[in-house]
C-alpha cells in the first residue's frame, strides 16, 4: 500500500511502526455548527484511508478529535446564552448521526477538547522548561518559532520570504503570519464562563495544543499517520510538530495525508454566494447518504472536487446500475455459500481494484474496476458455475467503497399495504391516470419498495439502503 507523504513530498510504502497496527490521528470537526459537504469530504477520504489499511490486513487505531473550545464554540455558546458543553452537544450528536448517514466506520476514540486539559496544561509546562515557550504581559502563553529550527518542514516554509516575529493569538490564522502562536490564552471578558485555572492563571488552551496533547496520550510520543484537509496543513498541523516535537525530542508523526478542497458548481463554498450545504441540506432535497457518499469519494483526494446536484443525480443512476447487478448475482446464489474460486473476469477486475486502491487511493481507477466487474457480470453471468464466488468479488471490494447495496435477494415478501397499493397503480395505469400512477409510486417508495414498468406489467423490488 503506497500514499502520498505530505512531509516528504513523495509517494512511499505505508507500513505500521510497531506491532502490526497503523496508528492514526484524524482532525475532527470543531463543534460550533453542523458539519457541512466540504468538511465530510475529508471524513470520506480518511474513512477509504481507514478500509484500505484493513483491506491489506493491518490493523488500525483512528483517534478523531471533537474541538469543542475554540474561539468559534466560545463565541457561539456566549451568543445563544448557554453553557459551552450544552452548546457543542447538539453538534457533537448531529456529527455522529452523519457519521452513520454516510457508512464512515467508527473511530477507536473520540477525545474531546474540554475533557483533556490537564494533558494540554502539562504539554505547555513542559514547552516553558524547554525554553521554547514564554508568558506574555497579559499572561497567555506562547510557542517561540524561532526556537524550534525545524519549523516550517511540513509547509516547506521560507523563512527568509516571510513575515516573522509577530504573535498570532487567533487560533486560526493565514498562512504569511509565521509567528508566536498561542499554547494557552489568557481569560479575558469575552470568554465569558469559560476558562480553567493553570499556573499561568485562568484560561484556556489554544486550538493547536488540543490535537497535540490528545493524539500522544492515546497513540505515543511518536506514530503512523496524521491526516486532514490541505487547510489544516499550515498552521495547524505545522504548529502540532513543534510542539510535539520541541516537547518530547522524538519525531513525532511518520506520514502526514492531506485532502484537497471542495467546491460547489466551481465555486468556493459559502454561505454569503448560497452554496454552503451541510449534509442535512442534502438529504431533505431528497439525496441519500450513499448517493453524497459515492460524489464525495469517486475521485482522487488529492485533486479538488467540484460538487455539483447533477453529479448526486448521475450517482444515483450509477448505483441503481450496481444494484440492479448485484441483485442477479445475490439471486443466482441464493441458498449457496461461495466454496471456489471466482471467474477468471472477475479476479482480473478485483486484482485491478485492488492495484488501485492500493496506488494512494486511487478511487477513480478503483471504480472503473468496479463497473468492468458490473459491465462482465452483466453478459457473463449465466455461464457462472459459482454464483457465490461472484457475489464475494462484490462484497470485497465493497469492504473499501461502502456504497453497495447487498440482501435485496433475500428482502422479506411484500407486505400486503404494499401490494394493495401496487393492485390500485396497474388499475390507474390501465385507466389512463398517471397522476394517480405518479402518486401511487410516490406512496410505494414511501414505503420502501420500488416499482418498475416493462412490456410484461410491474415488477416489485426492495428499495436499496439509504445509508
Amino acid at each position: 500500500m503506497k500514499v502520498y507523504n505530505s512531509l516528504s513530498r513523495r509517494v512511499e510504502e505505508l507500513t505500521p511502526l510497531a506491532g502490526g497496527e497503523i496508528r492514526l490521528y484524524t482532525c475532527g470537526p470543531t463543534v460550533y455548527n453542523f458539519a457541512h459537504i466540504g468538511n465530510f469530504r475529508a471524513y470520506s477520504f480518511e474513512d477509504v484511508l481507514r478500509r484500505v489499511i484493513q483491506f491489506n490486513g493491518m490493523k488500525i487505531r483512528q483517534v478523531m478529535n471533537l474541538t469543542d473550545v475554540d474561539d468559534k464554540t466560545i463565541r457561539g455558546a456566549n451568543a445563544a446564552g448557554v453553557a459551552l458543553c450544552d452548546y457543542t452537544k447538539t453538534y457533537k450528536d448531529a456529527f455522529f448521526a452523519d457519521l452513520k448517514t454516510l457508512n464512515i466506520q467508527p473511530a477507536e476514540v473520540y477525545p474531546a477538547a474540554t475533557d483533556h486539559i490537564p494533558e494540554m496544561i502539562a504539554l505547555v509546562a513542559k514547552l516553558m522548561e524547554k525554553g521554547v515557550a514564554y508568558q506574555s504581559d497579559d499572561g497567555s502563553v506562547y510557542f517561540k518559532v524561532r526556537e524550534f529550527p525545524g519549523y516550517g518542514k511540513l509547509a516547506h516554509i521560507d523563512f527568509d520570504h516571510q513575515q516573522t516575529g509577530a504573535r498570532c493569538a487567533a487560533d486560526e490564522y493565514d498562512k504569511e503570519n509565521v509567528g508566536d502562536f498561542a499554547l494557552w490564552k489568557a481569560w479575558e471578558p469575552s470568554d465569558g464562563p469559560v476558562g480553567w485555572d493553570s499556573p499561568w492563571g485562568r484560561g484556556r488552551p489554544g486550538w493547536h495544543i488540543e490535537c497535540s496533547a490528545m493524539s500522544m496520550k492515546y497513540l505515543g510520543a511518536t506514530f503512523d499517520l496524521h491526516t486532514g484537509g490541505i487547510d489544516n496543513l499550515f498552521p495547524h498541523h505545522e504548529n502540532e510538530i513543534a510542539q510535539a516535537e520541541a516537547a518530547t525530542g522524538k519525531p513525532f508523526v511518520k506520514t502526514w495525508m492531506h485532502c484537497a478542497h471542495l467546491k460547489v458548481n466551481g465555486e468556493k463554498m459559502s454561505k454569503s454566494a448560497g452554496n454552503f450545504f451541510t449534509l442535512r441540506d442534502l438529504t431533505e432535497k431528497g439525496y441519500t447518504g450513499r448517493e453524497i457518499r459515492y460524489v464525495l469519494i469517486n475521485a482522487h483526494y488529492r485533486t479538488g472536487l467540484n460538487f455539483a446536484f447533477s453529479a448526486l443525480d448521475d450517482a444515483r443512476k450509477s448505483l441503481a446500475r450496481i444494484d440492479e447487478c448485484v441483485g442477479r448475482v445475490e439471486a443466482a446464489a441464493k441458498g449457496a455459500s461461495a466454496a471456489g474460486e471466482p471467474p477468471e473476469f472477475a479476479a482480473k477486475c478485483l486484482a485491478d481494484f485492488t492495484a488501485a486502491v492500493n496506488d494512494d487511493l486511487n478511487l477513480p481507477s478503483a471504480f472503473a474496476a468496479l463497473f468492468d466487474l458490473v459491465r462482465q457480470t452483466n453478459a457473463h453471468l449465466a455461464e457462472v458455475s459459482d454464483p457465490a464466488a461472484l457475489l464475494s468479488v462484490f462484497r470485497r471490494m465493497d469492504e473499501v467503497l461502502g456504497v453497495v447495496f447487498f440482501g435485496r435477494a433475500a428482502a422479506a415478501e411484500v407486505p400486503p399495504e404494499v401490494q394493495a397499493l401496487v393492485d390500485a397503480r396497474a388499475a390507474a395505469r390501465a385507466a389512463k391516470n398517471w397522476a394517480e400512477s405518479d402518486r401511487l409510486r410516490a406512496e410505494i417508495a414511501a414505503a420502501g419498495w420500488v416499482v418498475k414498468d416493462s412490456r410484461d406489467g410491474q415488477s416489485l423490488s426492495p428499495a436499496a439502503q439509504s445509508r
